[in-house]
């Protein structure tokens, strides 16, 4: 006996029969092999049982009064919570019509009355195993699209299993962030490199979170180095005041950490929003989501020539916040391939 076969001997099955007799000799027949049992009388029960808790397997007869058993397969295919039960058909019908209609609607077998105990046991066990597959086979794809998801946006999944390619797109405009953890590699010089892992892991885990809630996607970490965008690759008009509230949200947890010396850990942030810039999914076998344009350069260098404990925004970005948030001018810098830029630091929400 294999394991799906010593595992659906505790399968629940339904049986749906208008005839009282029938129902008694299926219940005894399954019950003796070991299967929990259910009956129904009529389809309205039949829906009702199954949707209350849903069973294994169905057993359903076709010519019943008020809702016939190809109503009933219907609905219960039309329910996500009942769709993938199997349902065999049992029925004193005998013509191809019937039974080809049988399966239109949903149905995985078809036995005809009167029927021979030991095809019912051996059509059950067989669609109780092959159900067993499908469920570890659906288990596993759904594990499977979970990692799938941690590394690539969520309509970007979509798009891949839709169409097996993920179409590069152009954006008009979005906010990126630049951050890194100020002096990260002197301070974790002396530190087992287990313990810079824990460290790294327990502050990105913390601005995962803070990505998820705030709606903005990580594009990627190198280092001590975060990357995130703010309105690709779902579009959003808000995507400078998100990415703010953001690099707020990221320079409180931050507070929360101490080097082994007993100093904060600090970030330097930089934000710069405008377009249009091209993100797309790169690579066969390890896939990455990336972004391309000006604007992440600069992005990139406001975080670079930032300061410890600083948000650095572009003008771009400080005309989108400056009339909810708090920001203070810094004044013209170098910035390196651009020359002088004016930039401000972000403080607060006002």
């Amino acid at each position: 006996m294999n394991r799906y076969q010593f595992e659906t001997l505790k399968a629940n099955i339904l049986i749906v029969d208008d005839t009282p007799f029938n129902l008694r000799l299926l219940s005894k027949l399954l019950t003796d092999q070991g299967y929990d049992v259910g009956k129904a009388l009529n389809g309205s029960l039949a829906l009702k049982s199954a949707q209350a808790e849903p069973p294994d397997l169905i057993l359903l007869d076709i010519s019943m009064p008020e809702m016939d058993g190809y109503e009933v397969c219907e609905r219960l295919k039309s329910d996500p919570q009942t769709s993938q039960i199997p349902v065999i058909f049992l029925s004193a019908l005998d013509e191809v019509f019937n039974k080809v209609k049988a399966f239109s609607v949903g149905g995985v077998d078809y036995i005809t009355k009167p029927f021979q105990p030991e095809e019912v046991i051996a059509r059950v066990q067989t669609h109780l195993n092959i159900q067993a597959l499908q469920n570890a086979l659906r288990k596993e794809q759904e594990k499977s699209e979970r990692l799938l998801l941690n590394i690539l946006p969520e309509s970007i999944v979509q798009e891949l299993k839709e169409k097996q390619i993920a179409t590069p797109k152009q954006y008009e405009e979005a906010s990126f962030l630049f951050c890194d953890i100020v002096s990260f590699s002197p301070n974790t010089s002396p530190m087992p490199p287990g313990d810079v892992v824990s460290l790294l892991n327990e502050i990105f885990s913390i601005f995962d979170e803070l990505a998820h809630h705030h709606g903005v996607e990580k594009i990627r970490t190198i280092g001590d180095a975060y990357f995130i965008a703010s309105g690709l690759p779902l579009v959003r008009p808000d995507h400078a005041e998100a990415m703010a509230d953001m690099a707020l949200d990221m320079q409180t947890a931050i507070a929360q950490f101490y080097w082994p010396t007993g100093e904060p850990l600090r970030l330097r942030i930089g934000i710069n929003t405008g377009g249009p810039v091209v993100a797309a999914v790169i690579g066969t076998k390890k896939f990455a989501y990336d972004v391309w344009g000006d604007t992440v350069n600069i992005a990139c260098r406001m975080e670079n020539h930032g300061l410890p404990g600083r948000i650095q925004v572009t003008e771009a970005t400080y005309e989108r916040l400056k009339y909810n948030y708090e920001l203070e001018e810094r004044g013209a810098i170098a910035v390196k391939g651009k020359g002088e830029m004016i930039t401000y630091w972000l403080i607060g929400k006002k």
